[in-house]
């Protein structure tokens, strides 16, 4: 699979909305897409996290295992995932901009058994879109929550 990038601009400073975007336990009823999260560790949100996520995905729920693998405040941080012969990673970077935030999201998946490998280009070709479109869901709806003023998040550094 290739590299998919979603962005948006959030109208909030960069510390109030990091903890929005890293609030796990408010996931669910903030991300449409996600119907249930469980975390599977203790403490506040850092490296070593874990959490289990279910979310619609091409009109099917899907629960995935995922856990931050490095966590930076304010500026980013990353979550993996291994799912179906694929390993899958996404970073998360927050950059002052105008006056508001610059959130990215870069997401990667990496073929990891004979099978993957061999479709993964295929796979690339027909859910790439759908993917940058979830993904930019994802980012609008947490921009909402920050801009309409809900910054009260979990993140500790």
């Amino acid at each position: 699979m290739s590299r998919i990038i979603a962005t948006t601009l959030v109208a909030a400073p960069i510390e109030p909305v990091f903890a929005v975007y890293t609030d796990l336990a408010k996931a669910a009823e903030r991300i449409p897409d996600i119907t249930a999260l469980e975390l599977l560790t203790e403490g506040p949100v850092g490296e070593g996290t874990r959490w289990r996520e279910t979310r619609v995905m091409f009109k099917k729920e899907a629960v995935e295992e995922m856990w931050i693998t490095s966590f930076d405040p304010p500026r980013g941080y990353t979550v993996e995932a291994n799912s179906h012969g694929m390993r899958y990673e996404t970073l998360f970077t927050f950059v002052d901009e105008a006056g508001g935030t610059r959130v990215t999201w870069t997401f990667n998946g990496t073929p990891l058994t004979l099978g993957t490998k061999i479709m993964a280009p295929i796979f690339g070709l027909l859910f790439n879109g759908v993917m940058k479109k979830c993904l930019q869901r994802d980012l609008e709806a947490l921009r909402d929550v920050c801009e309409q003023g809900e910054t009260s998040g979990a993140a500790a550094g």
